[in-house]
């Protein structure tokens, strides 16, 4: 089967400004951006008239299984209800024109597979299983004086996590997040805003530990990302050869030109904060976490321009939960009150594809990579945000070549 996109304004991250051309794809692929305009049997014709197609959004931090803002709640679900909570999510996610995304916690290799199966109707999945938590870390989802064993759900669905302690135990869990089809591993590696016992600030796993985890991913040929806040959680991860720096609300200048140097991915995720703060208290994210959210939201912006200094590499991330999911897109608004148009459009298209192992296949306009496309009312590389407002700008979106949406 064949599509030919006439006339189409082509964007990606790769070219300073837009190219006029006719696209063809077939078989999922894009084959030719330069294709005679011409009717042929088996190829459905889509005049675009001048609207941009550029390549599908990546999303390289979400949790499609937090149907909750309490995510201690959602680890208890039954699973039934988790997952059919997450097909929404997933569906959600298509539509605003994110094709790909990389889970940073709770989705399964299983659900992944579901996904590419066509068993559920949601984004290319790409997963790391369980995130792991020291006893009491950013995982460790027990009230205060709680007793009972920490990972009694952690085989549940809803679950974003698990507790691993010590270097077996990191190595054990590593192993079986890997041996259920993880991609990548995931630790929290500073103390966050959604768990209830750890200040933001705390150092979530020892150098052993975590040097444990990164040669664990090492011998199965992938990268630990970790979740970091502070100078010197980053600084530790960045020296133990963590690879994806998630977050970094509170880093530094010269932290980031560490980071920089070691060719290290940052995700930011500043979208996530603004949910929590506006809505976490409505939406039921317990009070200790209310009291958490002004520790890294108010250096956000700040901490872009710090990496943006340094030339670090910054990949698109939203780490939204529950019912704030519908403001995903939100983030490319964000990024751009500091950073430039192609540097936001970048971290959802050419970094992240490299970030997930893709590079070339995803995130690019050009022949043999996957036709994951969108078709864009406006131009990208001069506004990035009018991509914040997908259901005014996302015309149509394409999945391996596949219409997912259509309304041109």
């Amino acid at each position: 089967m064949q599509i030919l996109f006439k006339n189409a304004r082509i964007v990606d991250a790769t070219q300073p400004e837009p190219r006029e051309g006719h696209v063809l794809v077939e078989d999922g692929v894009i084959r030719d951006l330069a294709a005679r305009p011409v009717a042929a049997a088996d190829r459905m014709v889509m005049d675009l008239r001048g609207r941009t197609l550029m390549p599908g959004l990546i999303d390289c931090h979400v949790h499609v299984v937090a149907g909750m803002m309490d995510l201690g709640a959602n680890a208890a679900l039954p699973d039934p209800i988790a997952v059919l909570r997450t097909l929404p999510i997933l569906k959600g996610m298509l539509d605003r024109g994110f094709t790909t995304v990389r889970d940073a916690g709770g989705a399964s290799g299983a659900l992944a597979q579901a996904v590419e199966q066509g068993l559920a109707v949601g984004p290319r999945l790409v997963v790391c299983g369980k995130s792991l938590s020291k006893t009491g870390g950013h995982g460790d989802l027990r009230p205060r004086h709680d007793r009972h064993d920490a990972n009694r759900w952690h085989r549940n669905a809803g679950a974003l996590g698990r507790i691993a302690d010590g270097v077996d135990g990191i190595r054990h869990a590593c192993r079986e997040e890997l041996r259920d089809g993880a991609a990548f591993i995931k630790i929290m590696a500073n103390g966050g805003v959604t768990s209830p016992t750890d200040p933001v600030g705390w150092q979530g796993y020892s150098v052993e530990e975590i040097t444990a985890a990164v040669q664990e991913a090492a011998d199965a040929e992938t990268y630990v990302a970790a979740h970091l806040y502070t100078p010197a959680a980053i600084e530790r991860a960045i020296r133990c050869g963590v690879h994806s720096l998630e977050h970094c609300n509170r880093i530094d200048l010269p932290t980031a030109r560490l980071a920089a140097a070691a060719g290290c991915v940052a995700v930011p995720t500043l979208v996530a904060y603004e949910a929590l703060a506006g809505d976490g208290a409505r939406l039921g994210l317990p009070p200790a976490s209310i009291a958490k959210i002004e520790a890294v939201r108010g250096a956000g912006l700040e901490s872009l321009a710090h990496m943006r200094e340094a030339g670090l590499a910054m990949a698109f991330g939203s780490d939204l939960l529950g019912e704030t999911h519908p403001r995903q897109n939100e983030e490319f608004a964000i990024r751009a009150r500091v950073l430039d148009n192609r540097t936001v459009l970048a971290a959802a298209t050419t970094i992240a594809a490299k970030l997930i192992g893709m590079e070339g296949r995803l995130g690019v306009m050009a022949p043999g990579a996957i036709a994951d496309l969108l078709v864009v009312d406006g131009n990208p590389l001069a506004d990035v945000t009018v991509l914040a407002s997908p259901e005014r700008s996302i015309r149509a979106v394409f999945k391996a070549g596949v219409a997912h949406r259509a309304a041109l």
